[in-house]
């Protein structure tokens, strides 16, 4: 993993959104700028920590953590823009200063990108892949841009980059949430998987795939996507290879816990329910492939899925230090992992010249995963939102 610049016990020096100043150098910024200038801002911490705000690189913007999704299907596009302002108010209050929506109906993540960015509602940074591309029938066809053969393929690819995609999600395997749907089973075939990641290439566009199983995994990194999302069946030779090529693993250990843990009595369907238990049992093993070859790891959540709420983001870092990584590599995976991935520099450090995405706590999270539970102030873009 990168090293993480990523806490600072002194103050910050904040200005037109940007980070101009830390610790003894902000005094120096202030005058700069003139005393009492209102174009600077001082953040004094006193004996607070601050860090950089959090990236969740899978969410569903537009899913609010139901016990059903597919309650969702006949919600009116008014009613899941509703739920998608208020979804990104919560993710930023709760110190998630980027997203990276892997999946919405038309462009609604993507328009909700740009009101955040025109200042029109509150929430995070958005990075935003439009449609998921999947096979006829797959996994998510509720909300996904169903295509077969590698010429369909590369079109409805080219379909999401021409709406303004910032990255291209496709379904490799089927999964949990879909009824019908064989967790581990691959659906896109290799020549479809390469012909999404050659739509991709003239722009350098990243590409996410939703893989469970081994095979799947496999075709997905032979075909040279760059992250492989939930990863739950990855063996050895899976894991080397990531490790091989420099793909990411996004876990969204939050996506299974969530529905492990409150099962069928919490209203989530029966079939759903068993395939996450019998993922479950083999999410263990893929973390000890992973943290053995030397994976990337980026964290995601797969927020929006059932229980698996916009405000507890910051759970997944727990979680991500009871599978294995210290307080430090979780941090990391949270901000410049995360930020690797998506493509953006200017982000992930409490850095001079970085944006000024940062959290304010009352212990280092490098040491304590709990200090994200609650978190003294909020900045996103400069903009204090909490």
């Amino acid at each position: 993993m990168a090293d993480v610049d990523g806490t600072r016990a002194g103050d910050v020096a904040i200005a037109d959104g940007e980070i101009v100043a830390v610790g003894d150098d902000v005094a120096d910024a202030i005058d700069e700028h003139g005393s009492g200038s209102d174009d600077v801002t001082e953040i004094n911490v006193d004996d607070a920590v601050v860090a950089p705000g959090l990236i969740d690189a899978h969410v569903h913007a537009m899913m609010d953590g139901r016990p059903d999704v597919a309650t969702a299907v006949a919600d009116s596009d008014y009613t899941a823009s509703y739920r998608t302002a208020s979804n990104l108010r919560d993710a930023v209050e709760a110190g998630v200063t980027t997203i990276r929506d892997l999946g919405a109906r038309g462009t609604l993540a993507l328009d909700a990108g740009d009101a955040v960015a025109d200042g029109k509602i509150d929430g995070p940074r958005i990075v935003a892949c439009g449609r998921n591309v999947i096979m006829t029938g797959g996994h998510g066809n509720w909300f996904g841009r169903e295509a077969d053969g590698p010429a369909e393929v590369r079109k409805a690819a080219r379909e999401q980059l021409h709406d303004g995609a910032d990255v291209l999600k496709c379904m490799a395997t089927g999964g949990v949430l879909t009824e019908g749907a064989v967790t581990g089973a691959p659906e896109l075939t290799p020549e479809e998987l390469a012909a999404l990641t050659d739509a991709a290439a003239p722009t350098n566009t990243p590409t996410a795939a939703h893989a469970h199983g081994t095979e799947g995994i496999k075709n997905a990194v032979e075909a040279g996507i760059t992250s492989i999302e939930h990863g739950t069946f990855m063996d050895r030779e899976a894991a080397e290879m990531m490790a091989d090529r420099g793909t990411y693993w996004v876990p969204t250990a939050s996506a299974l816990h969530g529905i492990v843990d409150n099962g069928v009595e919490a209203g989530i369907p029966e079939e759903a329910v068993e395939k996450a238990e019998d993922a479950a049992d083999h999410f263990e093993d893929a973390w000890d492939h992973a943290l053995d070859a030397g994976v990337s790891i980026a964290m995601g959540t797969d927020a929006g899925t059932p229980f698996n709420f916009f405000a507890d983001i910051p759970q997944e870092l727990a979680y991500m230090v009871d599978y294995g990584l210290s307080p430090a590599d979780a941090l990391e995976a949270a901000t410049v992992n995360a930020a690797d991935l998506l493509g953006l520099d200017d982000v992930g450090r409490v850095a001079e010249g970085y944006r000024a995405d940062l959290v304010v706590l009352d212990a280092d999270p490098t040491e304590d995963v709990s200090a994200w539970r609650n978190p003294e102030a909020v900045f996103a873009a400069g903009e204090r939102v909490l």
